[in-house]
């Protein structure tokens, strides 16, 4: 009955900003300290399936962190959890143990349960947003065995920036604003403690409102509470320009003696160009109701899941999970724009003051291709050429190339030239059969051609990192030129036709000569590089792996983007040297954790956490397993005709999620050392969920149910395998 009675209290309440206190008593400590993104392990992700409601949540470590809002490259949150005051000060993230429940396989709704190490308490939270307004729905149960005070801790990060914002009590709210991002945080509780708490003996001041704006690690309230012993914090009125936090005293969950007990409240978190925009966002929210707002949110994803293909049982959820958060992925904005991960990995270095870092949270070509490919696999063509419209209209520039990453919106992020971006929209563009005139004219013919000017070296090869003749990048530029000369002459153009032609088949001819060494360390010395800077893979050049890896001869290195020259029916899974190659990767590459099967990217990668577990900084790194090249394997097993292998990786792929399923980018090939919990077959703090891992999930499940790899591009492998057999 309490919530009732308090949202009416709540949403009339008359301002008690200056009550007791005096006129906008500002905090001190500005601008206080860094910022930093939590980890990008997330185990939850949701967002509702309308384009009304603008605003994504993120979840790990049994706390809420990254939200975005207005689009998906935005981010506005650092942290939302409890702080729990017993006979010591606790917070869920640091002081609980985390367990993540799906309580709806059928949509993104999510539920932590966080349980106090000592046993004393457990915090129960679900997770939605409201289908029609821009804001985070909370449904919060506290269970508490002994004397307890509960507070709420918020660090905004408004406009993807840990600065810059200011935050201010506005009766029952904690208001915060930067720019034209602002947040709105209530409770159907209402904030502070009841009127009979002792100031001398008990946190807080009975006669105002138990809420403190401060800024991080000098005046904020966790900090002041800790340095009280859970006696008390100031209540700040204001903190500006700064990276604030605020907290405020739950109404009702304040228990003095014995025990158990239990309450419950629904917190709303909203977002507006304004703060009164957010503050009304938030109000509605509440006045709708957690049970109301959720029934319409699942409604709206139990039918989009209605229409997802049926798999083995075994595989469903996982499946179905996989599916959602691809849509989720989608821009609300900017339609057809997927990012990469909801998600900062490593949490973007020294801090995150500035509004400089973009994470995940942009666009690939490469893995907008993936992506694609895994929606057409299961019956989502509309979702498909969203993406290549995106593609086309957005990002590609006039001379017909691609940017290496960019806002959804489109602007640019990184600078540098991998030609297999280029590439891979024209097999999409042919898989999704778009050869009218004017996309011909306007978008495959530039790309094409400018393929031919550049090609077949890259600047950069598919991780981002080296220049030079790579086996992956050159088997996309030779499948974008016959998928675009299949257009060319549809549209009467014989002669960019021949042209195109003509150079895939000099390429599909000279790439072994130029990727494949035959004076090698390994094996009998003839097998695919990873990547030679010239075309001659046997003159002993030296390559420099990145983030401080070393220095080595070209031919230790290899990787298995070779198997892209066979999953586009450039060669056959029988080829000699493939198979010569699949075993030198294997016996440098291959790690199985509990019976999955898992690759690292190449030998000696540093990309990833330090020996210790701490976390990667740019150097002195140690790469782990990729979950997506298990998804890769198991679709050169079915080139194979060897369905047992496809099975096989697709169940290593599905062990790889975590309890939210989620399938991270990375995950630990031995339990590490240093101040993690770590263990085999977990996402590092790389980027989960990795849309390129979910995607490569579903398509693997999608070709194993078809016996066949859909995304072979069949004009490809007529040309090339066919001849090979003749």
């Amino acid at each position: 009955m309490h919530k009732a009675i308090s949202l009416i209290h709540l949403l009339f309440f008359c301002p008690l900003t200056l009550l007791a206190q005096g006129p906008n008593k500002v905090a001190p400590g500005a601008p206080g300290a860094d910022a930093h993104w939590l980890s990008a392990a997330k185990n939850g992700f949701g967002t509702s399936n309308t384009t009304s409601s603008k605003v994504w949540f993120t979840l790990t470590d049994g706390v809420l962190s990254e939200v975005y809002y207005p689009t998906l490259d935005v981010p506005n949150v650092q942290v939302l959890q409890l702080i729990i005051v017993t006979d010591k000060v606790e917070t869920e993230r640091d002081d609980t143990i985390h367990r993540m429940e799906v309580p709806d396989a059928r949509a993104l709704t999510f539920r932590q349960v966080n349980t106090a190490k000592s046993g004393s308490y457990t915090i129960t939270k679900t997770f939605i947003t409201d289908p029609r307004r821009n804001c985070i729905l909370i449904d919060l149960q506290f269970y508490s065995r002994v004397p307890a005070n509960v507070f709420i801790y918020y660090d905004p990060s408004l406009n993807n920036s840990g600065m810059h914002d200011s935050a201010w009590t506005e009766g029952h709210a904690l208001m915060a604003v930067d720019g034209d991002k602002a947040s709105a945080l209530i409770s159907s509780s209402g904030f502070a403690p009841d009127a009979e708490v002792d100031r001398d003996t008990k946190i807080g001041n009975p006669a105002s409102l138990e809420i403190s704006n401060g800024y991080l690690g000098i005046s904020d309230g966790l900090t002041e509470l800790k340095a009280s012993g859970g006696k008390r914090f100031l209540d700040h009125l204001r903190a500006n320009d700064g990276n604030v936090v605020q907290v405020a005293a739950l109404r009702g969950f304040q228990f003095e003696s014995g025990g158990p007990h239990k309450t419950d409240c629904t917190i709303a978190l909203a977002f507006g160009k304004t703060p009164r925009e957010a503050l009304l966002n938030a109000r509605g929210s509440l006045a709708t109701g957690f049970e109301h707002s959720r029934r319409d949110y699942e409604a709206g994803w139990h039918q989009y899941t209605a229409r997802l293909p049926h798999l083995e049982p075994k595989y469903q959820p996982q499946f179905t999970m996989s599916a959602m958060v691809l849509k989720a992925l989608e821009d609300k904005t900017y339609r057809g724009a997927i990012i990469a991960s909801p998600s900062i990995p490593w949490g973007g270095g020294p801090n995150a003051n500035e509004p400089t870092i973009s994470g995940y949270h942009a666009v690939w070509s490469r893995d907008l291709y993936q992506v694609a490919t895994a929606l057409d696999a299961m019956g989502d063509r509309a979702g498909a050429n969203r993406a290549l419209d995106y593609l086309f209209h957005v990002q590609q520039k006039p001379d017909g190339s691609f940017p290496q990453n960019s806002w959804v919106d489109g602007r640019p992020l990184g600078g540098a030239l991998q030609l297999d971006e280029v590439a891979l929209p024209l097999v999409l563009a042919d898989q999704l059969g778009r050869s009218d005139h004017g996309t011909w004219l306007k978008h495959i013919k530039p790309a094409a051609d400018f393929i031919l000017q550049h090609g077949p070296a890259t600047a950069q090869e598919r991780w981002e990192e080296k220049p030079g003749f790579s086996p992956a990048t050159i088997a996309a530029e030779i499948a974008g030129l016959v998928c675009a000369a299949r257009t060319a002459r549809l549209n009467g153009d014989a002669r960019s036709a021949g042209a195109y032609l003509s150079t895939a088949d000099g390429w599909q001819r000279s790439v072994e000569s130029w990727t494949a060494t035959t004076t090698g360390p390994y094996g009998d010395g003839r097998y695919y590089l990873r990547i030679t800077e010239n075309n001659n893979p046997n003159d002993g050049a030296k390559i420099e792996i990145n983030s401080g890896g070393g220095v080595f001869d070209e031919r230790e290195i290899v990787d298995a983007g070779f198997l892209e020259l066979v999953r586009l029916g450039i060669k056959g899974a029988d080829d000699p040297l493939v198979v010569k190659s699949i075993k030198i990767v294997d016996q440098l590459l291959r790690a199985d954790t509990r019976g999955a099967a898992g690759w690292h990217r190449y030998n000696h990668d540093a990309y990833g956490e330090r020996p210790d577990g701490g976390p990667y900084d740019g150097r002195d790194g140690k790469g782990r397993l990729w979950t997506l090249l298990t998804g890769e394997r198991g679709e050169y097993g079915l080139a194979r005709a060897d369905q047992d292998s496809a099975r096989s990786h697709l169940q290593s792929m599905m062990s790889f999620a975590n309890d939210g399923l989620m399938i991270p980018e990375q995950v630990w090939d031995h339990r590490e050392t240093g101040n993690h919990e770590l263990t085999g077959r977990w996402g590092t703090g790389s980027a989960t969920p990795l849309a390129w891992s979910m995607a490569q999930f579903i398509r693997l499940a999608m070709n194993l149910r078809a016996g066949r790899n859909l995304d072979t591009p069949r004009i490809v492998a007529a040309r090339y395998l066919r001849k090979s057999r003749s």
